[in-house]
């Protein structure tokens, strides 16, 4: 059997979790299907697949392959493009994955005008707080928003990313405005649970680093919930500005210490190691990059 199209079927295979749902979308009898993993697996002299009556799941080996299937196809996707005219516009499925918070305030907007500028390109985005493994869980492209560390990945950055210390003014009124960084100690905290520091907050301001170990009254794993309870009295909370930037426009919440500020961390669009970055992903970063602009909308008036 053709090589290309075994890998193809196998990769479908993969994405759909079924040779029946497999067949379907590729419009091929399911024999046809079976027949050409079965091909493949003689070919590499392994097995790729694990089958039982209700799922099937990859081997090791099957893992690696299924990824080095994937970029084969979409080389040859691109090269197709280029060959025929078409590279102006990319095509295909691609699937990013988003933190919650950003992706409905700030990323929702910009995917919804991709799609109406490539309508050749079929977007599958995800939205979760947790880490995200771009190459085990299949993704295209994963938001990040961090201190990027040193990785086998490719990373782009998108946009600065402002973290400030906020509380209600009626909180503030009650409890006093902190005049120094040691001052939260005494105060109600709310906490982002995903921080990567535990329940401490560091902060860098002209005097140095401070690192105040808080005890929080909220604990959450979306800054969505800590800004409606800071809107609400409850403390002072750590988020960045593309969360708290319209209610501290309107004056639901105010900064405070602002010459103290958390180490500073971006918002990146984050992708394999690959020496041929396909069409779709670069179009996708590119078109990002241009509507968040220099300067984040979520930051203007603050």
């Amino acid at each position: 059997m053709d090589r290309l199209t075994s890998m193809s079927v196998f990769v479908t295979v993969v994405d759909q979790g079924s040779f029946s749902a497999a067949a379907e979308q590729l419009q091929l009898s399911r024999a046809t299907t079976s027949k050409h993993i079965a091909a493949l697996e003689n070919c590499l002299g392994g097995r790729l697949l694990n089958r039982t009556t209700r799922r099937i799941s990859l081997t090791e080996a099957g893992q690696a392959y299924y990824e080095r299937c994937k970029q084969i196809l979409d080389d040859v996707a691109d090269a197709e493009c280029v060959v025929t005219g078409f590279s102006s516009e990319p095509r295909g499925r691609l699937r990013i994955n988003a933190p919650m918070s950003f992706g409905t305030k700030q990323f929702a907007d910009i995917v919804a005008m991709f799609c109406q500028a490539h309508p050749a390109i079929d977007v599958e985005l995800s939205l979760s707080d947790r880490f995200v493994d771009v190459v085990e869980e299949g993704y295209d492209l994963v938001i990040r928003i961090t201190q990027l560390k040193e990785s086998s990945l490719i990373a782009r950055k998108l946009a600065p990313c402002r973290v400030v210390l906020c509380a209600s003014p009626d909180y503030l009124k009650t409890h006093g405005r902190p005049v120094n960084p040691d001052d939260l100690a005494r105060h109600t905290c709310l906490h982002y649970a995903y921080s990567g520091v535990g329940k401490s907050w560091v902060l860098q301001g002209p005097d140095g680093e401070h690192r105040i170990r808080i005890q929080p009254k909220l604990s959450a794993d979306n800054g969505d919930v800590l800004c409606a309870a800071a809107r609400r009295g409850l403390g002072v909370a750590s988020l960045p500005t593309f969360i708290v930037g319209d209610a501290i426009r309107s004056g639901d919440l105010d900064i405070i210490l602002p010459a103290y500020q958390p180490p500073q961390i971006d918002i990146y669009a984050v992708y394999a190691s690959r020496k041929h970055l396909s069409a779709k992903v670069r179009a996708f970063i590119d078109f990002a990059v241009v509507q968040i602009g220099e300067k984040p909308v979520w930051d203007l008036g603050i």
